[in-house]
């Protein structure tokens, strides 16, 4: 399906716009627990929820990686933001969530179309984990598909929206 831009260009909706997104959060403390167990956990770093859109490639989950380990959102020693996760080594806990991507534009109910099927998704979540286990020393991630429930001491709070086209 094609659609008009504001700017007068015509794009294919949901394809060509598409972006992976990581809503990461600076932590004290995270966990995720599945079935009552706990399977991931970490303390001073990141949590970083992982939406994957239609179309997202590895390249983007590359990026979003890079940006991941890099963004300077630690504070140095005169109090700014100003450090990373990779020059901290604080842990990076990964978690898959399919509803980041929902169009919420309209209505009161959002829909799932912009999401990447759960084929795509879940093979895009695990190469992001196997390429952070490869670049960062501690990785902890969530079970694509399960029901979890996370649980976070959100530091500062700071939180930010990246996207990576």
């Amino acid at each position: 399906m094609r659609k008009k831009t504001g700017n007068g260009n015509v794009r294919k909706r949901g394809y060509s716009n598409t972006k992976m997104i990581g809503l990461l959060q600076r932590v004290t403390t995270a966990k995720v627990v599945v079935d009552h167990h706990q399977i991931a956990q970490i303390e001073e770093g990141l949590l970083v929820f992982i939406g994957v859109e239609r179309g997202d490639t590895t390249s983007q989950a590359d990026r979003l990686l890079e940006r991941l380990l890099t963004y300077r959102i630690f504070s140095d020693e005169m109090g700014k933001m100003n450090v990373s996760l990779s020059e901290t080594g604080g842990g990076l806990l990964l978690v898959p969530q399919f509803t980041l991507p929902a169009d919420t534009r309209k209505g009161t109910r959002p829909s799932f179309t912009p999401a990447a099927s759960p084929d795509l998704g879940e093979r895009l979540f695990n190469y992001l984990c196997v390429q952070a286990k490869q670049r960062h020393p501690q990785v902890a991630t969530g079970q694509f598909g399960a029901s979890m429930q996370v649980s976070l001491v959100n530091d500062g709070p700071v939180t930010f929206w990246l996207q990576v086209k």
